[in-house]
């Protein structure tokens, strides 16, 4: 409903437009009056009506007046103005202020609505085209998010052609061409040990901040790991190689996370190489680095020439004088089973073997004690998180099967990564049982609110305390279909159940499904239904 407000100082022509107009009939609200324009410049900037309608020649402030302060705070709202001057100077400044409509006096009450109504068909077909520009603009940002990610694991995975990667890249504007490159993971987070990530206002605003740093970089191309973080494609140049580059980014990445009140953070970073191809070795790399954060904690940046130096264990034959058991800590597999994933474990497990030293490993009876380590661990978090540890003993033996899996160095890794596959699997099917019924909140949750125009993904995840991006997710891949798809498709049912059994205008059905304006509403129904709301109501799509 648009809201009119009217500036005129001979009371007689105010009170026939205000009460010979049948404004509610016409979905028009006549939101209030005054006799001059400085008495209407503070009632109007408090009420912010759609349309105003004044009179050019008032005492103490002019029409024109008016119109200029109006248009320059508010410049949306659409202006008419009302003269008894047939004078081209008039309708000349009226003209260069950005007033809609011009009338002469003397003017009827039909002829005012016949202009008023032409400005709203005006203004609703405008607030149609910028729903439909908003909501194109982000099914275009989804489908975007969608192709960068597919992108960046077709990039490292290194299965395309140098040719077929430029050509890929070119469709997400994205400029491949550099002397040499390298690859930057990391991730922000304020609590990794949950299972079920919690909603994190914190999070969220750095999340923000590092796409407004990062989205519009030449030598740092941005890319979003869904449940992994985020990665950053260093590009290097003659004048400044891809090593100084990724300097200079780290630099701006922890000046992000140590500023003020931040959240946790790990970063991980690559080796530098010299061709596309090389890429996936340089992710590799920096994958390795990256899975670090369960072994030597948060708030770090790691390279990857740093993994051999990194201190575990003593480097010396086997023996209790020698060995430092207090730096095999416990608490590193336990971080790992709460907040690991699938595709960390074989760069996990390499780390984990490579700090303990290669003359330790060279001991079946230092293997043994790794891998029972490991396994007791692995049975104790399963116990913890309620699955029981029967589920493990059953998939990969009990202890006294051990020792036949550890015959050499990588048939105790391949053992230990199929321990901690395992325990991963089933922790996150139990997680993904979580999940339903934080998807069957969410839903709920979507059913009460879906009226509300302002219902977003980030109200949603809060609801059921867990991050937008974690939510997003977890929704996309459980529903197969996206947030926005899902709230549409609810949106529309209840539409075509109340355009079937009420009475009730469009325009209105339209607004109790969420849908302000009416033209919109229009849209996104025809766009869905492949009928009009008024052809769907007459029967004309029986079989939907």
């Amino acid at each position: 409903m648009l809201k009119i407000f009217l500036v005129e100082d001979e009371i007689v022509v105010r009170q026939g437009i205000k009460n010979k107009v049948n404004w509610r009939e016409h979905d028009l609200e006549f939101a209030g009056e005054a006799s001059d324009g400085e008495l209407a410049y503070p009632m109007i900037r408090n009420l912010k009506p759609d349309i105003l309608i004044t009179d050019i020649k008032m005492p103490f402030m002019d029409g024109l007046a008016l119109s200029r302060l109006v248009k320059q705070e508010m410049p949306w709202i659409k202006i008419v103005i009302l003269s008894g001057y047939d004078e081209f100077q008039y309708a000349k400044e009226a003209i260069s202020i950005g007033v809609t409509d011009y009338l002469l006096k003397p003017i009827t009450s039909a002829k005012i609505l016949e202009t008023i109504l032409l400005i709203k068909k005006n203004v609703e077909e405008e607030r149609a085209q910028q729903h439909m520009n908003l909501q194109y603009k982000l099914e275009m940002q989804e489908n975007e998010d969608f192709q960068r990610q597919r992108f960046f694991s077709e990039l490292v995975e290194n299965d395309l052609s140098v040719p077929e990667l430029i050509q890929k890249a070119k469709k997400l504007e994205i400029e491949l061409s550099a002397r040499s490159y390298n690859i930057i993971l990391f991730k922000c987070y304020q609590n990794e040990e949950h299972i079920r990530e919690p909603y994190s206002e914190l999070v969220i605003q750095m999340e923000d901040q590092i796409q407004t740093n990062f989205s519009v970089r030449n030598h740092m191309i941005l890319f979003r790991r869904p449940l992994e973080g985020w990665a950053i494609l260093i590009k290097g140049s003659e004048r400044e190689p891809a090593a100084a580059v990724t300097r200079r980014c780290i630099a701006e990445l922890e000046d992000l996370f140590t500023g003020g009140q931040t959240p946790d953070y790990f970063i991980g970073v690559g080796m530098p190489v010299q061709r596309l191809q090389q890429i996936s070795t340089s992710f590799d790399e920096a994958s390795r680095a990256f899975a670090y954060r369960y072994i030597i904690g948060k708030n770090r940046t790691f390279f990857y020439n740093e993994i051999s130096h990194a201190p575990f264990v003593q480097n010396s034959g086997l023996s209790l004088k020698t060995l430092d058991t207090s730096k095999i800590d416990k608490m590193i597999i336990d971080r790992f089973l709460k907040s690991g994933l699938y595709s960390d474990v074989l760069h996990f497990v390499d780390d984990y073997f490579e700090n303990a030293g290669d003359e330790h490993l060279d001991s079946l009876l230092f293997r043994q004690y790794l891998a029972m380590d490991i396994h007791i661990g692995a049975a104790a978090f399963l116990d913890e998180i309620g699955i029981g540890k029967a589920a493990l003993i059953e998939r990969c033996g009990d202890l006294d099967r051990i020792t036949d899996d550890l015959s050499s160095l990588e048939k105790t890794k391949a053992h230990i990564a199929a321990v901690l596959s395992c325990a991963l699997q089933l922790r996150d099917q139990s997680a993904n049982q979580k999940y339903h019924g934080l998807l069957s909140e969410a839903e709920t949750f979507i059913q009460k609110n879906f009226q509300s125009e302002n219902l977003s993904l980030n109200q949603v995840a809060r609801s059921v305390n867990v991050s937008p991006t974690h939510f997003s997710t977890i929704f996309s891949q459980e529903k197969g279909i996206t947030f926005i798809e899902y709230l549409t498709t609810v949106r529309m049912d209840k539409a075509k159940e109340l355009l079937r059994c009420s009475s009730l205008k469009s325009s209105e059905i339209g607004y109790a499904v969420g849908y302000k304006d009416p033209h919109y509403f229009s849209y996104i129904f025809k766009k869905i239904q492949g009928c009009t709301p008024k052809e769907y109501r007459s029967g004309k799509n029986i079989g939907s």
